[in-house]
């Protein structure tokens, strides 16, 4: 195949995947409510119950991440991709079989395992295909289009049970791998010593002081975006009643509005860095905006419910660096641990969800704080840490990735 027929190939594969991953990934946000409703759950324990659901599904993605990474770097990207979306779309469809809170939990988690692939091994593949100038437009591509999948989530969520919901997107993924067959192996891998597939990439990040500090960096710089998306949009109906807005608040909505956003931000960024030449600027200047949206958001009473939606809406936009960010993580390290590094990091990112989410309960649970107090002290760490990180990252732009790391 053509070099750059195979380049478009893989970025389509790349960004459809990705779409059916945010699509499982934000479902459960959606159907959180109706679920749980259905299930049996008091609308008491509706949130409490939602944050374990969520961090089952997170802490699936934590675990998955690191396999699914290491396995990258020894098998290859592509049985990475293989691998990640024949696990979710069993899960999804199991999903829609549950009848308990506890079988509930367990899918979730199995569906995280699944989910943790899917990401890093796509961007791994754009990135080291492409020409070091261009790789910018097709990770780009591949995060903007695949946003787009909570949408649809969220449409299909509106005219279906929320049961359906879960089968669609089984199905989804199961579709997905008659595209998944054509997709071939990164020309980076293949000519990669193989007895450097056979060393444990981990290893060689946390064996080596330097390496392992640009890695937490790289991760630090992702955590606003699963603060904004975990805490302010997944829990916006309670929000929105906490804020006095006038009109109902469907979490759908909001949903739908801040994945619009998502996808908006990520197209802009990513032509933002190519004209600029810069990743690093660009993601400071999107920290600040996403910072200055979320005080807004916490702290403004009495809007309308269009108004409201419109917030959700900008909330995404600023948070539209999360394709850059992987990009940047990608393009940090070298070819024997980039699986590794690419896919661990965003999934790392996500199960910062579990400590973001706790930490929320907590300062309403047991110190009595408001909702919009105990986000916006959550919030003043994620960004803190965030800006640190960013502002000590080395640029990555057009940056050579034909190399190794030793230790």
């Amino acid at each position: 195949m053509e070099p750059i027929k195979k380049q478009r190939l893989l970025v389509a594969v790349a960004a459809l995947g990705y779409f059916v991953d945010i699509y499982d990934l934000i479902l459960f946000g959606i159907v959180r409510i109706p679920s749980l409703t259905d299930l049996g759950v008091a609308s008491s324990d509706m949130q409490d119950t939602g944050i374990l659901l969520l961090n089952m599904q997170m802490a699936g993605m934590l675990i998955g991440g690191f396999l699914f990474g290491v396995l990258g770097d020894i098998k290859g990207r592509v049985t990475v991709l293989f691998g990640s979306i024949v696990l979710y779309s069993v899960a999804n469809i199991s999903n829609g079989l549950v009848t308990s809170i506890p079988a509930y939990a367990f899918v979730r988690f199995l569906a995280g395992l699944g989910l943790a692939g899917e990401l890093g091994a796509g961007i791994t593949l754009v990135s080291e295909t492409m020409s070091k100038e261009k790789r910018g437009y097709g990770t780009m591509l591949v995060v903007t289009f695949g946003a787009l999948g909570a949408v649809v989530a969220a449409l299909i969520a509106d005219e279906f049970s929320w049961r359906m919901s879960y089968f669609v997107g089984g199905g989804l993924g199961l579709l997905l791998l008659l595209l998944r067959v054509r997709a071939m192996e990164s020309g980076m891998f293949n000519e990669l010593p193989k007895k450097d597939q056979k060393v444990m990439s981990f290893l060689r990040i946390i064996g080596k002081k330097e390496l392992f500090i640009k890695y937490l960096r790289c991760i630090l710089i992702g955590v606003p975006v699963w603060y904004v998306v975990g805490i302010l949009v997944v829990f916006s109906p309670e929000f929105a009643e906490a804020l006095e807005v006038q009109g109902a608040v469907k979490g759908s909505q909001a949903v739908i509005w801040c994945y619009v956003g998502l996808s908006v931000g990520d197209l802009l960024t990513g032509l933002l860095s190519q004209i600029f030449r810069s990743r690093r600027r660009v993601i400071l200047g999107s920290l600040f905006f996403s910072a200055a949206l979320s005080a807004t958001y916490l702290y403004t009473f009495g809007l309308t419910d269009t108004a409201f939606y419109l917030l959700c809406f900008l909330l995404g936009t600023s948070t539209g660096y999360w394709g850059l960010f992987v990009t940047v993580a990608s393009e940090s390290f070298g070819t024997n641990i980039r699986s590794t590094v690419t896919t661990t990091v965003p999934n790392f990112v996500r199960g910062a969800t579990i400590p973001i989410t706790l930490s929320f309960a907590f300062l309403q649970d047991s110190m009595g704080w408001s909702m919009s107090h105990s986000a916006a002290l959550v919030g003043l760490v994620c960004f803190a840490i965030a800006l640190w990180a960013s502002w000590g990252i080395q640029e990555t732009f057009a940056k050579d990735l034909d190399y190794l790391e030793t230790v």
